[in-house]
């Protein structure tokens, strides 16, 4: 049994059809499966290192490859940073790790201006960069530094440039924040602006190991065994692989799935989801609509499609929709998460669309 979209309104069922993309483009279809071959590569090379959390690796590729920031959250121990390093040790990408504390500066982040003799012996002021002119970032414990620290990165996640001393330098691309943090009840962490969160693709919980995996860490972690990674993809490639995604094409019906989902989020508004209205205080910006989007072509170009499905939807919308929405005092009363909220909306919205039996 097939889910399938609703029909479109009038209005916008006139808007241009989509092009019909890479399905008819014989050099984009092989292009498409050498680069499902190579990210799978990719991901048996993380998994060499990394055990079990399977789901946090897929998602983390889905990023790379929509060319969008990753916000992992989870206690110590699970994994995260040795995640980030590993994806960095499989890239051939510069990588550099930012350790975030209470008394980090801005500039210990993007850099600063000192003063220089040139050649000719005058002084000069002369730009050193800091970490963040790298292609990797793991942003390590980003919740630890103050907000004046975190905003440092704001421009870099959206604008993939740094401003300093009136001067504009651009980062190399991909560049790629991949930040972890500890859950905000713990001491000494200071919460992400809702400004700097809607700049994370996508936020991914992590969540704790099973027996078997915890009996595979201690396996691998407690003896003499070191296990290599060999970097699989460029720079180059992973910019070509973007662009690739890009060109997966979603129909106008599966786009206004999207966008009522977005707007279902949106306490008082047209398409406000009648329940989620009393369990949201401030709804998903236009970034989640295009988060859901740009990921669940990944997703669909990685399982082998053309085309993206409401199954992808649903399979990328917590992970977009769970840092961009505030749950309201209600909900939080009643115990409700930003997960809870948006499996309701989807489940109350998938009732309003008709099932294909055939």
């Amino acid at each position: 049994m097939t889910v399938i979209a609703p029909q479109l309104p009038s209005d916008i069922a006139r808007l241009p059809a989509f092009d019909a993309g890479i399905e008819n483009d014989d050099i984009a279809r092989e292009r498409c499966a050498s680069f499902r071959s190579v990210a799978l590569r990719l991901r048996e090379a993380i998994g060499k290192r990394v055990v079990g959390q399977q789901t946090v690796v897929d998602q983390t590729l889905w990023a790379l490859f929509a060319g969008g920031h990753v916000l992992l959250e989870g206690v110590p121990g699970l994994g995260k940073t040795l995640l980030v390093r590993t994806l960095g040790d499989a890239l051939h990408l510069d990588f550099s790790r930012i350790q975030f504390t209470p008394d980090l500066m801005p500039a210990d982040i993007v850099g600063t201006q000192i003063l220089m003799d040139d050649d000719a012996g005058h002084r000069v002021m002369q730009f050193r960069p800091g970490p963040i002119f790298t292609q990797i970032l793991l942003a390590d414990e980003v919740n630890r530094a103050s907000p004046k620290s975190q905003s440092a990165l704001l421009e870099a996640m959206q604008e993939r440039s740094v401003t300093v001393g009136g001067e504009t330098h651009r980062l190399r691309a991909p560049f790629l924040v991949l930040a972890t943090q500890n859950p905000i009840e713990q001491e000494g962490t200071y919460p992400l602006p809702e400004a700097q969160l809607d700049r994370f693709l996508l936020k991914i919980a992590v969540p704790s190991v099973e027996r078997a995996d915890l009996h595979e860490i201690l396996r691998r972690t407690t003896t003499s065994t070191e296990t290599p990674v060999t970097p699989i993809l460029d720079g180059e490639r992973i910019v070509q692989a973007q662009r690739l995604a890009r060109r997966i094409v979603m129909a106008l019906p599966v786009q206004d799935y999207v966008i009522r989902l977005v707007l279902a989020t949106h306490p008082g508004g047209e398409y406000a989801d009648p329940q989620a209205a009393r369990e949201i205080s401030v709804g998903a910006s236009p970034r989640a609509a295009q988060a859901i989007v740009t990921t669940a072509k990944v997703r669909a170009l990685l399982d082998g499609r053309f085309h993206v499905s409401i199954a992808d939807v649903h399979a990328v919308a917590a992970s977009a929709l769970r840092h961009r929405i505030a749950p309201s005092f209600e909900a939080e009363a009643d115990g409700l998460d930003s997960d809870r909220i948006v499996s309701g909306i989807i489940a109350r919205l998938q009732r309003q669309i008709p099932e294909d039996a055939s």
